[in-house]
């Protein structure tokens, strides 16, 4: 984490004096933006499938993977049929929109991505223009609902249903926008939210994560023997919480190690640990797979929301008419 990143977290610093200015900037730039689109300077793209975004006021990991999968699998016990599109932060492939595959790599599509689909197996499309994704899906499937991983601020792609993540340990850092602190919108913004969901709280909106049955890395095979000792290696935006829940199964740490979110790994980054065990998120594992050692890791978490959470939720697709067979 950079130092700039460090200073949202802190007490109000010299960084976040000097970054003042540009926050006004950036604040301004957005402002006008979302007006435009209000009051139909910009015409947004509507979507013949209704589209429930999963998303965040803040930059960094706030826990909206674990979301998305659990809305995925909520949305599909319904009865719904159901597709996802994403950025694909970090992937470089060669065309998008790109469908996600079985063959697709983090390289190509992003970690999250990889990790969606190897979970769901459903369809699911990367790429920079949303509306492009969203038009692949809508050509190539017949779907009720498309969930977007992310874009709460792309208000060019209109959307039936807002949820919004937040870390109910970090919240909202300084209160700043970006770049003094780490929000891409006021806290404001939460007011026009269809769902204000806190990660990792007690709220009465809110989901826990629920660590699952820890797998290897290299065949995601579970592992039934207890580990007792480990190196932990995360590069997400909370490491602290994926690093308290493997001691809370008694698993001692050897070492932490920190690299930034969507880090693309080498097998150098692993050299120091050795012949050591070691463990890591499932965001990571799936780009360490074709490198990783026998006895490198991962823990899988489930969100399990409120019941507050999905009774909101069961409202708002009652209202929009959001239903199987659209």
């Amino acid at each position: 984490m950079s130092k700039i990143e460090q200073s949202w977290y802190k007490p109000f610093s010299l960084i976040t004096l000097l970054l003042l200015p540009l926050s006004a900037i950036f604040g301004c730039v957005a402002l006008v933006r979302k007006y435009c689109y209000e009051v139909g300077v910009f015409k947004p793209f509507v979507s013949n499938t209704p589209v429930i975004v999963v998303g965040n006021i803040s930059v960094g990991g706030n826990g909206k993977t674990p979301f998305v999968l659990w809305l995925h699998d909520y949305l599909t016990a319904q009865g719904l049929s159901v597709g996802l599109i994403s950025r694909g932060y970090g992937g470089q492939a060669a065309h998008y929109p790109l469908l996600v595959t079985a063959n697709t790599t983090t390289l190509e599509a992003g970690d999250e991505p990889v990790l969606l689909f190897n979970r769901l197996q459903c369809p699911l499309v990367v790429g920079p223009n949303r509306q492009q994704n969203i038009e692949m899906l809508n050509h190539q499937f017949q779907l009720d609902v498309i969930i977007s991983d992310d874009g709460m601020q792309h208000y060019k792609m209109a959307r039936s249903i807002e949820c919004c993540i937040v870390d109910s340990e970090r919240k909202f850092g300084n209160g700043f926008l970006m770049p003094a602190g780490p929000l891409r919108e006021t806290v404001s913004r939460l007011n026009s939210v269809d769902l204000v969901i806190e990660n990792g709280s007690e709220h009465e909106f809110s989901y826990r994560l629920q660590p699952s049955i820890i797998k290897r890395v290299a065949d995601n095979t579970e592992i039934t023997t207890a580990i007792e000792t480990a190196h932990a290696v995360s590069a997400i935006g909370n490491p602290q919480r994926f690093e308290a829940s493997l001691k809370a199964q008694g698993i001692a740490l050897l070492s932490t190690h920190h690299f930034r979110d969507h880090y693309a790994y080498t097998a150098n980054d692993f050299a120091q640990f050795g012949e050591d065990c070691v463990l890591m998120t499932e965001k990571d594992a799936v780009k360490c797979r074709d490198f990783a050692k026998p006895n490198w890791y991962y823990l899988p978490v489930d969100a399990q929301p409120t019941a507050a959470v999905i009774n909101t939720l069961n409202l708002l697709l009652k209202e929009k008419g959001i239903h199987h067979g659209l």
